[in-house]
Order: C-alpha cells, then structure tokens, then sequence
C-alpha cells in the first residue's frame, strides 16, 4: 500500500472520544506516522522482521500504519489509558489485525515490566506526551525506559527547543542519538484552554541506538 493511500485508509480509523488532558492525548496524524515508520524501515531496517514496541500507544494510529505497511516479528502497544486501549481494541478488530496491548503506566517503576520484556523488543516507537502542560519530564521517563528495553533502536518525537538536553542526556547514557527529520506535529485545538484552530509545533524526529546493537 502506498503512503497516500495508506494515509487515505487510515483516516477512518477512531481516535479519542475524549481525549484526557493529564495525559497529554494529542492522536499522531496518518500523515506523520506513515513517514516515522516509512523512514525507520527504509533507512535503518528497523521494522521488518523486527520485536516492535509502541510507548504510549494511545489509539494505536502508529501500530495500524506499522502493520499495515511491514512483516513484523511481533508487535505490541503499552499504554497508561484503558479507555484508549478499548479504543485500539474495536479497531484492531475492525480492521482484522493482531496485536498485544498492556494497561501500564510505563514512569512507574514496574519491574514486572522489564523482566517480561527486557531483551525482547528490537525497537521501540514513541510519541510521548512532551510535559508541557503536566508531568514536567515525562518524555524524558518514556525514552529512558524505552533505551532500557530495546535491543537495537528508539524512535521517538521530541520537541525541537529540547533538543541539546535530550542529545546529552543520551550521550549519559551511553546511547547515540540521530536527528532524523526535522517536522511540524499539528496540535488541534482539542482542549478548552486551547485558543486557536491549531497550533504547529517544531519537533524532531529522533533514533537512538545502543552501540552494541548491531
């Protein structure tokens, strides 16, 4: 399928009724999540055949394009919201496609979670919410314990201004992280103090990778 049709498809896949502001639910576009997955497969061969995990999945927009457009090994979503997680479920079988889904809260310190899947994810996506209305660093909590449990890669969007704390945070880590695309993640105006239509925010699109992956 290509990526306009595939963005085209997509369009008819629910998202948030409604959307929870504590957890900063803004859905990834078809457009945008095509291209993340488009661009991990082609340049880096990070999909295909790969253990893929999705942190903070939400409606699972990201898992649908995933599946949709590559043979993965197994896929599975993460998120802290049932209702969203329902929400992943009706269209999972709506659309006829398998995939795990586990009701975390992936900033716990849940031990269970990285005994079950330490080692047996290759790579991880990610569009956590960035903290900027509520739980300061939250991003920085998704993509550290993404960097624990991947084998190989992370992707994850972070917002442009972060970018020189987020490059040394990696570089404590002892992780390298890549500056992939530079993009426009449209905010629409979901909430009541939202004052305009939409808002576009600079973000990057960044992959991290642990220097023993390959």
């Amino acid at each position: 399928m290509k990526l306009k049709q595939l963005e085209g498809y997509l369009q008819e896949v629910a998202v948030f009724d409604n959307p929870k502001i504590q957890f900063e639910q803004y859905p990834t576009t078809p457009h945008l999540a095509a291209r993340m997955l488009y661009t991990a497969q082609n340049s880096y061969e990070d999909i295909e055949d790969k253990a893929v995990g999705d942190f903070g999945c939400g409606c699972g927009i990201l898992r649908y394009i995933l599946i949709s457009m590559h043979s993965t090994k197994y896929n599975v979503g993460f998120d802290i919201d049932p209702d969203a997680l329902a929400i992943t479920q009706e269209n999972c079988e709506e659309l006829e496609i398998e995939m795990d889904l586990i009701n975390i809260d992936l900033a716990s310190q849940d031990e269970d979670l990285l005994k079950r899947f330490r080692g047996k994810l290759d790579t991880i996506l990610m569009n956590p919410p960035f903290g900027t209305k509520n739980n300061a660093g939250i991003d920085m909590v998704f993509l550290k314990r993404g960097i624990e449990l991947a084998n190989k890669a992370v992707y994850s969007l972070h917002k442009t201004s972060t970018r020189e704390h987020i490059m040394k945070k990696a570089k404590e880590w002892g992780v390298t992280c890549q500056v992939v695309a530079e993009l426009k993640f449209d905010v629409p105006a979901m909430y009541k103090f939202h004052k305009k239509k939409s808002v576009d925010i600079e973000v990057d699109f960044l992959r991290f990778e642990k220097p023993d992956s390959n």
